[in-house]
């Protein structure tokens, strides 16, 4: 049973990467996924203001909103830091979300990619406090966070704001003791200050569901898709209420129902061969991208920062991968190259993985443009 009972199962829906089709939601195709994800008993359904470029919210509204009594879903929304300066436009904004979302109230409402930086925003402008004051008035249900750095900073925002009902970290095998991300050491912090805890990026931006030849042999004897043992490896720890995986096509959708609505914990074997996948891929050197493309919205050069990232990866893990003919597809025109960088940093100072993003950018610049 959860610790919040309107919530049925501990797997969500997370609607950064819904189905796209000429660059807009393929609103048919969410609708289908939208169905069976209720169908098999789940309810949660994750979003934020900036997501797709702001076309998630309005696409919930379409494919779930419209379509699904308001009781019969979990929604959780996010208050993000590029959408506000001041505390007087906080309101405004939530105001706009519903809005766009078409409901009266939001059942989670997560201060957005929290760290040392946008905390200091966030109580310079009340932010906590005003979405307290949100769900005092019936308009959000619970409040949380939803984080990207040190458990140190995770540790202190929790002890300011001990009210607080849940926590949103980044968890996954890859990143469990990845210096930067701090998976089980932010998972420790929040065990601690004994907050239910969200799972994202479990499959790392589906990097974890491409593995590697090597690896798949480690996981092979037990059966299931790759993305299985990585959402269920996240599933399987004590205080875990919810891991959501952003599926973007009905094929995603219905491998992870095929697992995930008769939910089994990994078994100690299972655990170990994950351990082996672990080191394989760390062995290759795979840059840790997500493909959240934070980076690239406020690119003044147009980088497809990810996509060249996902090349460099490609090229390590598939000796036969064309890689220099890919990148001079994706690249060029009105996409930059690695080489149009310009070194200004924002990109670095975005990214939730820490990437030395600049470094990586000119590395592949003497891979397949020198």
């Amino acid at each position: 049973m959860s610790i919040f009972p309107e919530v049925k199962k501990n797997f969500g829906f997370g609607c950064m990467r819904l189905p796209m089709k000429n660059e807009e939601v393929d609103i048919p195709q969410f609708c289908e996924m939208v169905d069976s994800f209720l169908d098999a008993g789940f309810n949660y359904f994750d979003t934020a203001h900036g997501y797709l470029s702001q076309k998630s919210e309005p696409a919930i509204r379409e494919a779930l909103v419209k379509r699904h009594p308001r009781e019969s879903y979990i929604l959780t929304n996010k208050l993000s830091s590029p959408y506000f300066k001041t505390n007087e436009e906080i309101r405004p904004l939530f105001e706009s979300q519903l809005e766009a979302c078409g409901v009266d109230y939001f059942d989670f409402y997560l201060m957005h990619s929290q760290n040392a930086n946008s905390f200091k925003k966030f109580k310079e402008c009340k932010a906590y406090e005003t979405a307290f004051d949100l769900k005092a008035e019936g308009k959000v249900r619970h409040v949380g966070i939803s984080f990207h750095d040190t458990a140190e900073v995770l540790d202190q925002i929790l002890t300011e704001y001990p009210q607080l009902e849940c926590v949103q970290i980044q968890f996954n095998y890859i990143d469990l003791e990845d210096k930067g991300v701090q998976s089980k050491l932010c998972y420790e912090v929040c065990r601690k200050h004994n907050k239910p805890i969200i799972i994202m990026e479990p499959v790392k931006g589906g990097s974890l569901a491409g593995l590697p030849e090597a690896a798949e042999k480690e996981l092979a004897p037990f059966g299931g898709s790759n993305a299985s043992f990585a959402i269920r490896f996240a599933a399987s720890y004590e205080g875990v209420f919810m891991v959501l995986s952003g599926m973007s096509n009905t094929d995603q959708m219905n491998d992870n129902l095929s697992f995930m609505r008769d939910f089994k914990p990994l078994s100690n074997a299972e655990f170990e061969a994950i351990a082996r996948v672990s080191e394989i891929i760390k062995s290759m050197d795979i840059i840790q991208c997500t493909a959240c493309s934070y980076c690239t919205d406020g690119c003044p050069q147009n980088i497809p920062i990810p996509t060249i990232f996902k090349i460099v990866n490609n090229s390590r893990r598939y000796t036969t991968y064309g890689a220099k003919w890919w990148y001079g597809f994706q690249t060029g025109g009105s996409r930059g190259k690695a080489s149009d960088c310009i070194s200004c940093g924002q990109c670095e100072a975005i990214c939730p993985q820490k990437l030395p993003i600049i470094e990586l950018l000119r590395k592949a610049k003497e891979e397949f443009e020198d």
